[in-house]
């Protein structure tokens, strides 16, 4: 990563983005992540549980969303740590491959400690409006 300390200010943007997710992709991570939950795939498991439907992966939305981070620095191995709370669950309708839910994030920075090189990434995560994650912080080893 080619940025520095000295280039960053508190409350800056690193930019913000729109992730579409549809039910093929939580089928996907399922199968990678050995994650089978039916409320990952299963609408009526998932609305007998008391869920809005079919709901994203909690950890397939902290992997989708930290990538703003990871492309803004360049270098994935530059996040050193990485922290959050899980609000509400990102439901997925069924949409024949369309997208069935849009998480939208955006970065600013929050903290700079220059003593160890690291910048505080602060990350608003939202679906349909409404708060996902919370307390998402992201650190970043810098230049």
């Amino acid at each position: 990563m080619g940025i520095s300390a000295q280039e960053l200010s508190i409350g800056q943007s690193i930019g913000s983005r729109s992730i579409p997710v549809c039910r093929q992709d939580l089928i996907r991570y399922a199968g990678a992540s050995g994650d089978l939950n039916p409320i990952h795939w299963n609408e009526r498991f998932a609305r007998e549980v008391d869920l809005p439907g079919v709901i994203a992966h909690g950890m397939l939305t902290m992997g989708a969303v930290v990538s703003l981070v990871t492309d803004w620095a360049g270098d994935p191995a530059a996040v050193v740590g990485y922290q959050t709370r899980f609000t509400k669950p990102v439901p997925v309708r069924d949409t024949d491959g369309a997208p069935g839910a849009v998480i939208d994030v955006a970065g600013v920075i929050g903290a700079i400690d220059t003593e160890k090189s690291t910048a505080r990434v602060d990350l608003t995560v939202t679906t349909e409006g409404q708060k996902v994650l919370v307390k998402a912080q992201v650190i970043v080893r810098l230049a």
